[in-house]
């Protein structure tokens, strides 16, 4: 991995104490979005750290209504995370579940509930804490291509992530953004959902893949990998030559070592 660019003049007073979620399926499927995340962050100016005692944040739990499971995964993060100045994620459904919805998780133990709240009021998705809270507005990313971005559902109807990528993209040297008809429509992934309702969710993500396709675009960018190993599956499928990538992945410069998501080396 080439070594980082020396890291830029933050914006606050200090040099933010960060902590990094790394999420499950970036740890086993693309570590690579990880240590993009480490670059991008440390050259807005942060101390970066990855807290070894991490572990799903509790959502697929959750999301199936076994609460008691993500109370305890919960409990296990507000150990491990809140000591430190920012939380920041890699992904909309992830940093959504920390920042939203963990203070619910324990309504019946008031110290608990009170601590979960500080957590989830520093805590991040990536591209919305480099451009609201570090005010990055310039990346290292050289990549030679049209790509099109894909506005993951929690990112964007969550946490209100919209422009923020577009504006960092904007300065991604070589790249060229051409926007779907429908960037905002779900590529039908949904975490359990595309397993308990397989047959809407082809449907859904065939549809994304055609209005991906029209764009002439030969990347596909989105923030959340979830949604992006279900667009490069059906991309797959489908004899596409499209590539697909993490969005940290081409902000931080980290796309010439690395295959595109669901391509192999060589």
């Amino acid at each position: 991995m080439p070594h980082p660019a020396p890291p830029l003049s933050p914006p606050l007073s200090h040099r933010p104490r960060v902590a990094l979620f790394v999420t499950c399926l970036v740890d086993l499927h693309r570590p690579t979005v990880g240590f993009a995340a480490i670059r991008l962050l440390e050259q807005a100016g942060c101390q970066v750290e990855v807290p070894s005692a991490q572990t799903c944040c509790g959502q697929p739990a959750y999301n199936a209504g076994d609460r008691a499971t993500a109370r305890d995964l919960a409990a296990g993060i507000l150990d491990a995370f809140e000591a430190y100045d920012y939380v920041v994620v890699p992904s909309g459904s992830c940093g959504g579940m920390i920042s939203h919805h963990f203070a619910g998780l324990f309504d019946n133990d008031p110290n608990l509930r009170a601590r979960a709240e500080i957590l989830q009021s520093k805590t991040f998705e990536l591209i919305a804490f480099l451009a609201d809270v570090m005010k990055v507005t310039t990346v290292p990313g050289v990549y030679q291509g049209t790509a099109t971005y894909h506005d993951s559902c929690s990112g964007l109807r969550e946490l209100g992530l919209k422009q923020q990528p577009r504006d960092l993209l904007a300065s991604v040297s070589g790249l060229t953004l051409k926007e779907m008809a429908d960037p905002e429509v779900c590529c039908g992934f949904g975490g359990t959902f595309c397993v308990k309702y397989p047959e809407i969710s082809t449907r859904m993500v065939s549809d994304k893949t055609r209005d991906i396709t029209a764009t002439g675009a030969d990347t596909l960018l989105a923030g959340d990998l979830g949604c992006l190993l279900n667009m490069a599956g059906r991309l797959k499928r489908e004899n596409s030559p499209i590539r697909v990538r993490h969005v940290a992945e081409v902000l931080a410069g980290m796309t010439h070592d690395v295959p595109p998501i669901g391509e192999g080396r060589g």
